[in-house]
């Protein structure tokens, strides 16, 4: 196993060499050499050996250390991350932060939740002062690049507009000159940009770091419109004191992916939050809920039973988690419909929201998790 690893770095070491040495035109500086770390699985009869990069597991093991997964959370977004009358965070995003504590942990309570504003998500990602953040964020391109490792779309969302019923707007056009109250530091105030731009519009932007601001100022007179996500616009809405005097415009300009993050660096810890949100939504998807987990896992499928961890080792053991991690998960958080419906069901806890995109791929919707096996 040694003798293989080595050879491999001789090669390396060699070919950097070689490439010292080789002579320079007059003028030009050699090239600097970048290392990279890189996993080398080496196989011996009867044996696999995988060189792990540095950093991976360090995650996990912290949160064991610590006994609680820290999460960066919303404490004031109705229906995603908000607090109920005795003071409990309580929302779909908390239980997206929930069901991974009761993965690694066995228990879904074990839980730090640190209210964080829409500036401090990347920062919190880059200097890993959270385990994860799970907080209504919008996965872009430039975001993944700069912030963290973004996991997995757990909600389908675009932007809009909310105005008063006898406001008269009805259309992007009808805004025109328009004071519009929007959340800093957000994809949600450079959509607004780009599309007033695109259509020769202009508009008084009136923005505040935290979302209650946005809607307080909004609710007070001081702007004509609040935009955001349409879920966020529909959670404010339900709580004014005469929803239907106000109304959420039929006009959509973006996509807003959300999904929870990590910070970069850890796979181990980056797969471990993947398979959590991959095994909600399958657990749904096989009609495994949080009643009949215990009935379930003698299923006469074996997908089934490969999910609750009574059969096989999908990766259980690389991910360093025990069979029932996943188990655990829907007894105690339930399947990624019961998450949904607890919050935005017709009986929910905080405002009725058909699903629509968020609905299982087969039911129509975008909702879709790779295989659990």
């Amino acid at each position: 196993m040694k003798k293989s690893i080595l050879v491999l770095s001789g090669l390396v070491i060699a070919s950097l060499l070689l490439a010292s040495c080789a002579p320079q035109p007059a003028g030009e500086v050699a090239p600097q050499k970048i290392v990279e770390t890189v996993v080398v699985t080496v196989e011996v009869p009867g044996e696999t050996v995988t060189v792990k990069p540095q950093g991976y597991g360090t995650i996990a093991a912290r949160v064991r250390e610590r006994g609680k997964v820290v999460c960066g959370v919303h404490k004031e977004l109705l229906g995603f991350g908000y607090l109920d009358a005795n003071g409990r965070n309580i929302g779909f995003d908390i239980d997206l932060c929930r069901a991974v504590a009761a993965a690694v942990l066995g228990d879904a309570e074990a839980i730090e939740a640190v209210p964080i504003t829409a500036a401090d998500r990347g920062p919190v990602l880059q200097t890993g002062e959270v385990d994860l953040v799970t907080r209504n964020m919008t996965w872009t391109s430039k975001r993944d690049a700069e912030w963290g490792n973004f996991t997995w779309i757990m909600f389908y969302d675009g932007q809009g507009f909310l105005v008063r019923a006898d406001s008269g707007i009805k259309t992007l056009q009808d805004m025109n000159g328009a004071s519009i109250c929007v959340t800093t530091g957000t994809t949600t105030e450079k959509n607004l940009a780009t599309a007033f731009a695109d259509a020769n519009l202009a508009y008084n932007a009136v923005t505040f770091e935290e979302t209650s601001a946005v809607y307080g100022a909004y609710e007070q007179g001081r702007c004509d419109v609040a935009t955001s996500d349409k879920s966020q616009l529909a959670a404010v809405r339900a709580g004014f004191s005469d929803p239907n005097a106000h109304e959420i415009l039929d006009i959509t300009i973006s996509k807003e992916p959300l999904t929870p993050a990590v910070p970069a660096g850890d796979d181990q810890w980056f797969d471990i939050v993947k398979t959590v949100m991959w095994g909600m939504i399958a657990a749904e998807e096989y009609g495994i809920t949080s009643a009949n987990v215990a009935e379930m896992k003698a299923s006469s499928d074996a997908n089934i039973r490969m999910l609750l961890g009574t059969e096989g080792d999908w990766g259980y053991t690389t991910l360093g988690l025990e069979a029932d991690a996943l188990a655990n998960v829907i007894e105690q958080i339930g399947n990624y419909g019961e998450v949904y419906d607890r919050y935005f069901g017709e009986n929910g806890l905080a405002f009725y929201l058909p699903r629509g995109m968020n609905n299982l791929w087969k039911n129509g919707g975008l909702i879709y998790a790779p295989p659990i096996k």
